[in-house]
């Protein structure tokens, strides 16, 4: 079974709006499943193409991309494994065979259009310190709409000429440009930690920050069990803060009912 061209404008599409949502509306954001579904719905096998969401949803359960890290994108994986299964009839074990790949070539494209969205970002901000507010309005949205691309365009090469040419970019990307990338995209996650940190309030909660790390990198506890306990530590801050709302609120209330028996 070949693709019409409106599938493969439809399906490199659906790749290019998985990441102009991600970055503006969050309509899906990573909802894996929700691709490979709408893939098959459009090839005319809904239920293959969800089958095979939910098969690449459970291989990324666990999986986030936090303080700026990248990571595989799974809904594009998810995206060419439901088209490579419909169109060869092979089933979803090839499918998977390439959309994995892909997933894993979209972590250089997402650290590469990260690397000059801080160009436009530091553009943007030299037009802001000039006062140039109508350049800037109109430089913003560039890199919104070019961002998709690093979806859009792997999507497109690997539907339309398969797994060959996607091997062939991967192994034709020399050697210092891919280290390059995977150096810039080790620091982003430490980059982003750092910025995440400046938010917290780490002076009076920052000895739970210390737990949580000791648990994690000596006693390699797993990440679920770190998010139950983290639950439970926060339980009692919680009701803390709850009770001194309350205090808060009965004593507001208390000085209105003083403030009224004077005025009469």
């Amino acid at each position: 079974m070949g693709l019409s061209l409106l599938q493969v404008v439809l399906i490199t599409a659906l790749a290019y709006f998985k990441t102009l949502d991600l970055s503006t509306t969050q309509i899906f954001a990573f909802d894996t499943i929700i691709y490979g579904a709408i893939t098959g719905l459009i090839l005319g096998n809904f239920r293959l193409g969800l089958e095979t969401g939910a098969t690449m949803q459970l291989m990324s359960l666990g999986v986030a991309a936090l303080g700026g890290a990248s990571m595989p994108d799974y809904p594009v994986a998810a995206i060419i494994a439901t088209t490579i299964a419909v169109t060869t009839g092979k089933g979803m074990a090839a499918g998977l065979s390439l959309g994995v790949p892909v997933g894993m070539l979209c972590i250089n494209f997402d650290v590469l259009l990260k690397l000059i969205n801080s160009a436009f970002a530091r553009k943007a901000q030299s037009y802001v310190n000039k006062r140039e507010f109508k350049k800037m309005n109109r430089l913003i949205p560039c890199m919104t709409l070019i961002y998709p691309l690093q979806s859009a365009v792997p999507v497109f090469l690997a539907i339309v000429f398969g797994k060959p040419v996607v091997e062939s970019i991967l192994n034709f990307m020399p050697k210092w440009f891919t280290v390059g990338l995977n150096v810039a995209g080790g620091m982003l996650p430490a980059v982003g930690i750092a910025m995440l940190l400046t938010y917290m309030p780490l002076k009076k909660y920052g000895y739970w920050l210390l737990i949580g790390f000791v648990l994690a990198a000596y006693l390699k506890m797993a990440t679920l069990g770190l998010g139950i306990l983290g639950i439970a530590a926060a339980i009692p801050t919680y009701r803390q803060l709850v009770a001194q709302n309350e205090m808060k609120k009965a004593e507001r209330k208390n000085n209105l009912n003083e403030e009224d028996m004077e005025d009469e």
